[in-house]
């Protein structure tokens, strides 16, 4: 979600990159015999000797060579260091001018495809090459690497993805898993499969970079493996409140503001709890701009998101302007995101010590959001920030005794608190190649992989064995949540895939209807009402995303752009943009496995059916009921009673369904569910698989459910009933909690 003036683009995110706030480049004199630049034949420019200036005095340059004295003669090699030491980026371009060791192409994964691209861009420009040659990148639904290119950067996910293809990795002679301290699920998942690997392939090389507290555990998961320590130059000076801030959101702005007033030099990083917060932040700061003192100089608020799904502005390569004013740049994040800043002269960094995050409940397919106080080692972390400075402060708005009393050493793995079923569907892929094996960092939870195991075989992606089923091997092909993979395939069969190609590139994109500034309110939904489609949510986005599409076609229409179009209809154009993107890659998977895409009948009834049809067949377990008249929906699949997001067609109509289906349902503050559209009993019942009708828990919603099932075919439903109460019997006669201990999907 943004706000309609939010445009970080206009924002200069080159700042992010070349932080000489506008100083001209130091103009090197050599002599005439200049050094060639040994991937394109060309001369060394200057800019490639300020930059080795720069490099070599980053604390990485000394372990340089033990570096790659470790790396030549061992498999995996571990490099621990602070943030802002240059671990990430420096030693990727020394490993590639290195002639001494190559047999494959190096490839480096981060945790943010923001990083991967940024990271690209720095790599590039320190080999003094052009990105996409040389040094490229390939995050989700973007790719910029040709056959020249040696040093890849891309996101943990994509390089699983490609796992599923090649197995063994053969194109890769270094495999670098950066940022491993952030636990995401993919990066765990790599690690474990890696360890295989690396036995069917004695010239691999595998560099593992950490954060100084996640060194010991890997040490002990890797066995005995070189292990390397990069410290930074300076020490942080910390600045605690005297007690816990009743409002820590506008207590760091309070903050922000009071050191501004100050004049003290320095960039601001503000860690807060949650994305939400991140826009409000923006928000406040852009329009406090107009108040402040200009002497002072101009506040750049950043806004960077750990997991918006957004496209990323590139970096403007021009020469950054001499500006007359001082420019302050505010970095806005949450815990997540400490991965995300690249700026070199931050000298004050905000931390209000807490922060929101999703950890997800098996038991009723949601995740709830819970607000806790961050880790030590989180603590410890933007801390390092301030590495490079010799006067950064770090303001905690929590006192000292905060950290001791209620701090946990470390968060646990995101593949403890995460829906599994992507991550089973993979290893289950993976499994055909014979590495379905995974020696865990952390043992994922028994019941998210039982759910998830669950889930597959509902949806038809299993077969009696356990093993992927020829449906399961296509939905593994898809860079989707595997209910969205399953309504894809079956739109094949109702024939509306090109209507359910858009739907799924939608749901996948950042939602594209803006939150409005006040007073607007009435007009947005006035313009939003122009696409509302009375068969509810799902049908509401074709009709967006068709709109946004006319338009740009359109070379006889009134607005000159899509952004002018998107700004007077309350849309995100970003977002819509995003769709497009993610709509063409799932069109060429579709052609690249050979499966049909019928030709667009939107508007039509038959058609209108179809798409519930196949939206059913991938989300029958996202079925909702309004018990009382009033919007007040209680899952089928369990006791959550939740309401209409503020966002769907229905929440200001007079006319609310009984029966819904919905893409997503969270637990927080206020229960919602996101993408709603109409459906009937009839219709549930028909293209919902019996035995999981036959699992859903006693409800008024399963009577009657069942009574539509009696109506459809009185014999069958006799004897579902009498199997139904059968499997009852069994399952209480038999169920006994899991005892195994060993983490395995086999």
């Amino acid at each position: 979600m943004e706000f309609l003036t939010f445009s970080p683009e206009i924002h200069c995110f080159s700042e992010l990159l070349d932080c000489s706030d506008g100083d001209e480049e130091e103009i090197l004199e050599f002599g005439d015999d200049l050094q060639l630049n040994p991937f394109d034949g060309l001369p060394y420019s200057s800019r490639y000797y300020k930059l080795m200036k720069e490099r070599q005095e980053l604390p990485v340059w000394k372990v340089k060579y033990t570096f790659m004295e470790s790396l030549l003669h061992n498999q995996i090699v571990i490099v621990s260091g602070d943030a802002k030491t240059g671990k990430s980026s420096q030693w990727c371009a020394e490993y590639c001018l290195s002639a001494s060791y190559r047999h494959g192409v190096v490839v480096c994964t981060q945790v943010h495809k923001q990083t991967a691209v940024w990271l690209a861009l720095r790599a590039a420009d320190e080999m003094d090459v052009s990105l996409g040659h040389e040094v490229g990148y390939f995050i989700p639904f973007e790719s910029c690497c040709s056959t020249e290119t040696i040093l890849r950067y891309c996101t943990d996910d994509m390089l699983q993805r490609e796992m599923m293809s090649a197995p063994l990795l053969n194109s890769y002679g270094v495999i670098i898993l950066d940022d491993v301290h952030e636990r995401t699920v993919p990066t765990d998942v790599l690690l474990g499969i890696l360890k295989d690997v690396l036995i069917s392939r004695p010239e691999l090389r595998l560099v593992i970079l950490t954060a100084p507290h996640m060194s010991i555990k890997l040490q002990n998961y890797c066995g005995s493996v070189p292990f390397i320590r990069v410290e930074s130059k300076h020490h942080t000076e910390v600045v605690y409140s005297c007690s816990i801030q009743e409002n820590h959101f506008l207590s760091a702005l309070r903050l922000l503001f009071e050191i501004h007033h100050s004049k003290e030099k320095g960039d601001i990083v503000i860690f807060l709890a949650c994305e939400q917060e991140i826009e409000k932040a923006y928000q406040i700061i852009r329009q406090e701009q107009a108040n402040l003192n200009p002497d002072l100089g101009e506040l750049i608020p950043v806004p960077l998101y750990p997991t918006k799904r957004d496209l990323i502005p590139k970096p403007n390569q021009d020469k950054q302007k001499c500006y007359k004013k001082y420019r302050r740049k505010v970095l806005l994040t949450t815990s997540f995101g400490e991965s995300l800043i690249w700026i070199k002269n931050v000298t004050f960094v905000i931390d209000v010590g807490v922060e929101r995050r999703k950890v997800y409940n098996p038991r009723i397919r949601a995740d709830s959001v819970i607000t806790q106080p961050i880790s030590k080692s989180q603590e410890e972390m933007h801390k390092q920030i301030l590495g490079m400075s010799s006067s950064g402060k770090l303001f905690c708005l929590y006192p000292e005794e905060f950290t001791h009393k209620e701090m946990k050493p470390d968060l646990p793995a995101k593949i403890q608190e995460s829906n599994l079923t992507s991550m089973v569907l993979f290893l289950k892929r993976m499994d055909i190649a014979g590495l379905g094996h995974c020696d865990f960092l952390s043992r994922p939870a028994p019941e998210s992989l039982m759910q998830a195991l669950e889930d597959l075989d509902y949806l038809a992606a299993l077969d009696n064995d356990g093993n992927l089923s020829e449906f399961g091997i296509i939905m593994s092909e898809f860079p989707l949540d595997p209910q969205l993979s399953k309504s894809i395939l079956a739109s094949c069969e109702f024939e509306c895939v090109d209507e359910m190609l858009t739907i799924a590139a939608m749901v996948t994109a950042p939602n594209c209807f803006l939150h409005t500034p006040p007073g607007t309110e009435e007009i947005a939904l006035t313009c939003w009402g122009k696409f509302s489609h009375p068969a509810g949510d799902h049908f509401t986005l074709i009709n967006v995303f068709n709109a946004f599409r006319e338009v740009a076609a359109d070379s006889t229409s009134q607005y000159y752009s899509n952004e002018k179009w998107c700004r007077d209809y309350f849309l995100s154009c970003s977002a819509l943009r995003m769709a497009e993107i993610i709509r063409a890659e799932l069109v060429e998977i579709m052609k690249r496995i050979e499966l049909p895409i019928s030709e667009p009948d939107f508007g039509s009834q038959e058609n209108v059916l179809n798409i519930k049809k196949a939206l059913l067949s991938g989300y029958f377990m996202h079925v909702a009921r309004d018990v009382d008249g009033s919007g007040n929906y209680l899952m089928l699949a369990h006791r959550q009673v939740a309401q209409l997001d503020p966002f769907s067609s229905y929440y200001n109509s007079r006319r609310i369904p009984e029966w819904v289906l919905f893409h997503e349902f969270s637990i927080s503050e206020d229960n919602s569910i996101r993408v709603v559209s109409e459906i009937s009993p009839d219709l549930f019942v028909k293209l919902t698989p019996q035995y999981y009708f036959s699992n859903l828990p006693p409800s008024e919603s399963k009577d009657i459910l069942q009574e539509a099932i009696n109506h459809l075919s009185p014999v069958s439903a006799m004897k579902e009933e009498q199997k139904t109460n059968s499997d009852n019997k069994e399952n209480e006669k038999y169920h006994q909690p899991p005892t195994e201990q060993r983490c395995i999907i086999q």
